[in-house]
């Protein structure tokens, strides 16, 4: 019998939707939210297992390890038939692991909400894999553990949590410890335990969200998930409950290669709770002590510039957690002084309550950002994980912000006193090399308690405006200029001019100024920099457009140029280039590398961070010349999503008719681009860095941009070899799936920056000239070659056979549905129609979709033949032994692979082929570079 509750919103409510919530008789829990957004469902399933539930001995990583086997099939739906329906539905799909449970998410078109919820349904009931299967997976798992430590931050925190636990199983992060993940493999027989023990449907939650009728959903799911029972459970495991912690504690991290330093500060705090106030009180004392809005981030980061990031964080666990804040700071001579300085603060939260009007900006920013994250069914669905996750229960989020709502000043300063002690203290540093010795001994917080912390008009631009009923407003100003009009030896510029706006402040008020008065209303405005657009997009909620616009845009208008500001966004940006992308992201610095090698010679042959030297010659007065020469109403589009009010374009028309423009109305264009040039043969680059894998992206320039008749031919194609971060295509299957040789590998025939931290590409990348490139995200040394030839032998055979008619059927099902999921958010929507603008077409998804339906298997494949090349490509591969990858390059000898566990014959017979495959590289065309050496 199913017992069933419809929840309608009340007032002090932040969820705005009517709920209705189920529980089977099998004790599945059933939430339905119809989200009024059309067309699209997304479906999220929180399974209340994570790293919390790792309790025994040598057995860490497991909840982690099941994310990626619940993708292993059943014997209804192996995993190929799995992704085949995935691709037929047009849906994307993925998961992810936390300390407290498990997420599976999916978001596909509402007419498929029967096939999905069965698909789901039967791997939650029969996931079925073998042992060979089981050991394929788990060296993926290490190459992801690898790929994650060569991170500094996540090192860190690892070695935070080892140090802070002595019982909690938050002594290890979900990726588990390392000693369990090279000894996974071994336990085959204890993998079906964990997953009989946890996997149950009295832990599990079905969040359906989107166009949906609540009735039939409920008995849809009913029907379809109403037989997944298990035996009867036995006796819950006990998750041993952690001591009172008797610090402080420290420990140093010494890392290997030369990174900026972090200083953390942390303390034993609360468990998450949606009724009591401490949880709450803490994380909101936290961040106004610390958060960009603080006296401490304007000292450190603003004025000082001895930090280039501060920022605290506190996870919501099921049991008490850390509550730390972090730093990177520039110099390690600073550190001390940097941490004692946190302390000071930390000190004085204790006996000086917060300022009521501060904590009263911080609610009012707390609901508007909530707001925020309300404009698609997948964001709503996705929220909604987070917090029902911990009861199974729709009201907890409610709850938990009327606890929020009702927080006073002295409830801060009494967690602040009772969490932020000596004993709860954890102090965790990370160099290259040791820190001055003072960092192993904090002082005591009593004896810091008292002490102190602390132009002529142009003509009109171009609209483009989206109405809709929506109160979340947002606005983009897109300028037709970008790293391609850098100057010759001061690349970086377009980037540090975008920054000087966003980050600088106004002559009228200070950047901390603009933070604080930005934070209550949970606004803000930031930019995106490419090769030929910069975009400033500013969003805010329709309470607040008065108070936002009058807020930001005189940073644009009549910008700060203050030289503490210019010299602090100076250098946060040759950070972000030396540390952030050259020395501590092997991937993103292998794209970024290849971009600029595939480009060489052109405007667009460096990234947009610009060089090191470039950065260095930058100076004030070169930033307001750029702003001057390109911050036109020629070169400006302006983007308005939302219900804007009534002559608000006309009023936006008026106040940016005071920028510059050209009396011809041309838009400004870089110089000097020639057309894409192709190699003649194969280049390899290897960049020599201290990694415990290697990193590899290839490609070549291609005059296939939108406007091109072949670019939806190749999207598919792209498609069909292997999407952005998704669990399908060939490439996947063959390297990730069938061999276990890492986490992933993809195509591409659009550029994609910032590919690690997101699952689809920003708008407002548009090019007119495009890569196509095959990312092969890290894989063990002693493979590299071999996956350098498995992904050019499945290139080739592309090439040579073309894709099959069931393969191209099924790829053009996904993608004639998945360009709505592309643009499911308004900033999307909003950011493909400028894009679509630029380049002179019509509006994106009826575009693509009837670009789509006009192609034939044999169009894909002429296409291919013609545009792509296996043969004459530049690769950049990033390891430590470089000296050992160029001469196994050039021995041109046969290359062979070693599995924990047996392959199939055919698979072996393909090995062969593929190691046998000659690379035709000599030695003038394999040249090493050390990693300094990098966008110098």
């Amino acid at each position: 019998m199913t017992d069933t509750t419809t929840r309608t919103p009340q007032p002090g409510d932040i969820l705005p939707f009517t709920a209705t919530e189920a529980t089977l008789a099998n004790g599945l829990k059933v939430i339905v939210v119809p989200t009024g957004f059309p067309n699209l469902v997304s479906l999220q399933i929180p399974v209340q297992t994570g790293s919390r539930n790792e309790v025994e001995e040598g057995k860490s990583g497991f909840a982690h390890f099941f994310e990626h086997m619940m993708f292993r099939g059943t014997k209804r739906f192996p995993a190929d038939e799995y992704q085949a329906v995935i691709t037929r539905t047009g849906a994307r799909q993925n998961a992810y692991t936390t300390d407290d449970y498990t997420n599976y998410h999916i978001t596909f078109a509402k007419e498929d909400l029967e096939t999905i919820l069965d698909l789901e349904a039967d791997r939650f009931m029969n996931l079925e894999y073998s042992e060979a299967a089981f050991k394929t997976e788990s060296r993926a798992v290490l190459g992801e553990y690898n790929k994650s430590n060569a991170e500094p931050l996540n090192k860190l925190i690892e070695v935070q949590r080892d140090t802070a636990f002595a019982a909690h199983p938050y002594k290890h992060t979900t990726m588990g410890f390392l000693r369990d993940i090279e000894d996974m493999p071994n336990q085959f027989e204890y993998s079906r335990t964990f997953f009989e023990r946890w996997y149950r449907p009295e832990y599990t939650t079905v969040i359906v969200a989107g166009d949906v009728d609540p009735a039939a959903t409920i008995a849809l799911v009913e029907r379809l998930w109403g037989a997944w029972s298990l035996p009867e459970k036995t006796a819950p495991l006990d998750i041993p409950q952690e001591p009172p912690a008797e610090g402080p504690e420290t420990a140093h991290v010494p890392w290997p290669t030369e990174t900026l330093p972090w200083v953390t500060v942390a303390f034993h705090g609360p468990a998450f709770s949606d009724i009591e106030k401490d949880h709450a009180a803490l994380d909101t004392a936290l961040d106004l002590l610390f958060g960009e809005t603080s006296d401490l981030y304007q000292r450190l980061v603003e004025r000082e510039q001895k930090v280039d990031q501060l920022f605290p964080y506190m996870p919501s666990n099921q049991d008490p957690e850390l509550a730390t804040i972090m730093a990177r700071v520039k110099s390690a001579d600073d550190a001390v002084y940097v941490r004692d300085l946190i302390l000071t603060t930390v000190a004085e939260a204790r006996t000086k309550p917060v300022d009521a009007r501060r904590l009263a900006d911080a609610k009012s920013h707390n609901r508007y950002a909530f707001a925020r994250a309300f404009d698609n069914s997948e964001s709503i669905a996705g929220t909604l994980a987070r917090f029902v996750r911990y009861d199974r229960d729709y009201g907890t989020l409610n709850r938990l912000f009327r606890v929020y709502d009702a927080l006073a000043p002295e409830d801060l300063q009494a967690a602040s006193r009772k969490y932020l002690t000596d004993g709860n203290m954890v102090v965790t540093t990370l160099a290259h090399g040791e820190l001055a010795t003072a960092t192993t001994a904090a002082p005591r917080l009593a004896d810091l308690e008292g002490s102190t912390s602390t132009t002529a008009e142009g003509a009109a631009p171009r609209f483009l405006v989206q109405e809709s009923e929506s109160s979340l407003l947002r606005l983009k100003l897109l300028f037709t200029a970008g790293s391609a009009h850098d100057p010759a030896g001061k690349e970086g510029l377009a980037r540090l001019a975008a920054s000087m706006i966003t980050e600088a402040g106004s002559q009228r008020q200070r950047i901390d100024e603009i933070n604080r008065a930005l934070f209550p209303l949970a606004a803000g405005m930031g930019a995106q920099v490419d090769r030929e657009m910069t975009t400033f997009t500013g969003v805010a909620h329709t309470d607040t457009l008065e108070r936002f616009i009058d807020i930001v845009m005189p940073q644009l208008l009549d910008p700060g140029f203050r030289e503490d500001d210019f010299a602090r966004l100076k250098e946060h940006q040759r950070n972000a280039l030396v540390q952030d992308l050259r020395a501590n992201n092997e991937e993103e610095l292998g794209k970024e590398r290849l971009q600029q090698l595939v480009f060489e010679g052109t405007p667009y042959g460096h990234p947009t961070l610009g060089s090191v030297s470039g950065i260095e010659t930058i100076t004030l007065d070169d930033v307001k010349a750029f702003i001057a020469e390109h911050y036109t109403t020629a070169n400006l589009t302006v983007g308005l999503s939302g219900a804007f009010p009534a002559g608000f374009e006309e009023r936006m028309s008026g106040m940016l008719g005071t920028l510059g423009g050209f009396p011809s109305g041309d838009r400004s264009t870089p110089s000097g681009h020639g057309g894409p040039r192709l190699l003649d043969g194969m280049r390899v680059e290897i960049i020599e860095k201290e990694t415990r894998s290697t990193a590899i992206s290839l490609g070549h320039p291609t005059e296939v941009t939108r406007t091109h008749p072949d670019f939806p031919a190749l999207w598919l194609a792209r498609a069909y070899l292997g999407e952005h971060r998704a669990s399908v295509g060939r490439l996947y299957n063959r390297i990730r799936e069938l061999r276990g040789m890492n986490y992933g590998d993809y195509a591409y025939v659009e550029a994609f920056p910032r590919g690690m931290y997101q699952f689809q590409p920003d708008p407002n990348l548009a090019r007119r000239a495009q890569i196509f490139e095959v990312w092969i995200r890290p894989v063990p040394p002693e493979q590299a070659v071999f996956a350098l030839k498995l992904a050019l032998f499945e290139l080739q055979k592309l090439i040579d056979e073309g894709i099959s008619e069931d393969d191209f059927e099924a790829t053009l099902e996904y993608l004639s549905k998945n360009v709505f999921v592309m643009t499911k958010t308004q900033d999307q929507q909003l950011g493909y129609a400028l894009d679509q603008e630029w380049y002179g077409l019509p509006e994106y998804t009826g575009w693509m979709r009837e670009g789509l339906a006009k192609l034939t298997r044999e169009k894909v494949n002429d296409a291919v033949h013609r545009h792509f090349s296996a043969t004459d490509l530049q690769v950049v591969m990033i390891t430590k032994d470089a000296a050992g990858l160029r001469e196994e390059l050039l021995a041109e000898g046969d290359t062979t692979m070693t599995y924990d566990s047996p392959k199939p014959d055919e698979v072996l017979a393909e090995d062969a082929v593929v190691g046998s495959r000659r690379l035709g590289v000599t030695a003038r065309d394999v040249v090493v570079t050390p990693v300094e050496s990098v966008f110098g």
